[in-house]
């Protein structure tokens, strides 16, 4: 699968340590059926608008615009639904960056990113030559624009930069974990390219300052 997944995706260390602790209190979260619709739809739906934007680079900038903000719409009615079906329901105020991370993790059920394990022989392979049993997960790529999304709807709706549960360091941690992860098991990198700099031209010689003073004999 491509890195387009919902939220898989390059976020991070001691959001990992406290893992085994959130993961179960995403075991005892009860989430309902339709939620579980509603969420699948939603990664779907982050998955082709991932898509489209990466393979055309077409398009105006309002399109994309509107693109960004009717998913970034989505996402939230997507993140307040889960919560409303939390057990027990939880009020955004009280939502911290443990919550949001047992929100990523449930994603993860619907993720299309193939993870190899480490004792897969196509670990480390970016093109396996054959199919393997490894999990799917959500990709780094698309849980960081997933977290950027829902941090600015966080703010827009009135809350405080200061208190966001989406720029936990928590979160960031987990994120970049995330990322490390997936890498070294796809045998990719998600570093970013360096621009190369265009050659300066090299100055010019500088002039002889000629006296204007009068030469007195």
């Amino acid at each position: 699968m491509s890195d387009d997944a919902l939220v898989e995706g390059p976020p991070d260390r001691k959001a990992i340590e406290a893992d085994d602790e959130i993961q179960g209190s995403v075991g005892t979260s009860n989430i309902s059926h339709n939620t579980n619709l509603m969420i699948a739809a939603a990664a779907a739906t982050t998955n082709t608008t991932t898509s489209s934007s990466s393979s055309s680079s077409g398009g105006s900038a309002t399109n994309q615009l509107s693109r960004y903000e009717n998913q970034k719409r989505r996402d939230w009615n997507t993140f307040g639904q889960y919560l409303r079906n939390h057990r027990p329901p939880l009020s955004l105020s009280r939502c911290s960056g443990a919550h949001v991370l047992e929100f990523l993790r449930y994603l993860d059920q619907f993720g299309k990113t193939k993870v190899h394990m480490q004792l897969c022989p196509f670990f480390g392979h970016p093109n396996p030559p054959a199919p393997c049993t490894c999990p799917l997960r959500q990709a780094w790529g698309s849980l960081d624009a997933l977290i950027g999304r829902l941090r600015a709807a966080f703010e827009e709706n009135g809350g405080s930069p200061e208190t966001n549960p989406f720029g936990a360091r928590a979160v960031r941690l987990y994120l970049r974990e995330v990322r490390d992860s997936q890498a070294k098991a796809r045998g990719i990198s998600y570093e970013k390219k360096k621009r190369k700099r265009p050659p300066q031209a090299p100055l010019p010689p500088p002039q002889p300052v000629m006296s204007s003073s009068p030469n007195l004999h």
